[in-house]
């Protein structure tokens, strides 16, 4: 059925790797001739991860690099990106979005299915958040509240030009309802389930599964920072893996202590390595699903994460990981210990078997009957 019809891909951005974009990976597999539409595209970012697509990029490329790359400035013309792009060829549209990309304009007979990342945060949830960590002064937050309330309306006004939601969680799931008012279907976004490859040579200055990991993309709201001082109150070794600002990195590395290692952004085989190597993967951050939790539990790997967001729907807590309540270093080091009080008890296979709950075949399989089943409708 799906053969025979034109799709089109949207996505907000493509000048980070992270989560979304996996899932969006996943979906261009599923159709590979469809093209991708993106607010903005940074090859070298990518990787090399979507050199075979057909990328379609905004008006926004037009802007000057520097401020491509601080999305703050560009933020009031980023309503407007989505709505400009030509979509009237598409039987259907899927847009990938945690933020613009579900504005897209189609025609009444196009069906538009969004698969939601999350509601945008900084306008809805975390807006005083985003003005804060974005270095908003105090007058400068009286515009910025102004525009966030704009781009708040806005996407109100887009989430009804979608014709149906799929969220990657039931957190998000309540997120869409509360704030859309609009019902969805949970699909699990596809996660990395094989195993990697044994080695028998340590991973660079790593000599055993000794080690606390992290991998994340290296921003304020994942909260690296409080699993750094927790490690360094407990003295325990953490390695980060992750790229992100360079402001921000320096702050890390700064309340860094001695057993903290900076490794940078990793390939998949490589990085399945770090997680099969690690005692236990820290997720000290809210996400609405979070990802890198079920790879790390794809290798076998127990999680300590806080008890929000999606971890609370991947993490089966006593067998695949433990939970602390509040984002604080205390709390941390104290799931830290509880952790290590009951390490021996974890059974490897129990927590590879969770993670394969969440692998590409099911979320393609889901993803498949969800949007046949909209067909018809």
């Amino acid at each position: 059925m799906l053969e025979n019809i034109k799709v089109a891909l949207v996505h907000d951005f493509l000048n980070q790797y992270g989560g979304a974009e996996r899932v969006l990976l996943a979906l261009h597999e599923m159709f590979p001739e469809a093209p991708i539409y993106a607010l903005l595209h940074d090859p070298k970012k990518m990787r090399g991860k979507f050199k075979d697509a057909d990328v379609r990029v905004s008006f926004l490329r037009k802007f000057p690099k520097f401020l491509q790359k601080r999305h703050k400035w560009l933020l009031p013309f980023m309503p407007t990106a989505p709505e400009t792009f030509n979509l009237r060829d598409y039987a259907l549209v899927i847009s990938s979005s945690s933020a613009f990309a579900k504005g897209i304009v189609v025609k009444p007979k196009t069906l538009h299915i969004c698969y939601c990342h999350s509601p945008m945060r900084f306008v809805w949830d975390w807006n005083e958040k985003y003005l804060a960590e974005q270095g908003f002064g105090k007058r400068k937050k009286f515009f910025g509240r102004m525009l966030l309330n704009y781009v708040r309306m806005w996407d109100q006004v887009a989430s009804h030009r979608v014709d149906y939601f799929i969220a990657n969680s039931k957190t998000t799931q309540e997120r869409i309802k509360k704030y859309y008012r609009r019902d969805s279907t949970v699909v699990y976004p596809p996660v990395e389930i094989g195993d990697c490859k044994e080695t028998k040579a340590p991973i660079g200055a790593l000599v055993s599964k000794d080690y606390f990991l992290i991998v994340s993309r290296l921003a304020p709201y994942k909260k690296i920072d409080i699993a750094i001082e927790a490690m360094n109150k407990l003295n325990l070794p953490l390695v980060i893996v992750g790229e992100g600002s360079d402001k921000y990195i320096k702050y890390l590395k700064k309340i860094a202590g001695p057993k903290t290692k900076f490794a940078g952004w990793k390939k998949d085989e490589e990085l399945k390595k770090y997680y099969k190597q690690a005692r236990a993967f820290l997720f000290p951050g809210e996400d609405d699903f979070g990802i890198t939790p079920v790879e790390a539990m794809a290798q076998g790997t127990p999680v300590l994460a806080l008890r929000k967001g999606g971890a609370t729907e991947t993490i089966i807590e006593g067998e695949t990981g433990e939970f602390f309540d509040d984002p604080t270093i205390e709390s941390m080091a104290d799931g830290v210990r509880r952790f290590m009080a009951r390490e021996s008890e974890y059974d490897i296979e129990k927590i590879k078997e969770q993670a394969r709950k969440f692998s590409k075949d099911i979320f393609m399989e889901r993803i498949k009957k969800v949007i046949e089943e909209k067909m018809k409708e």
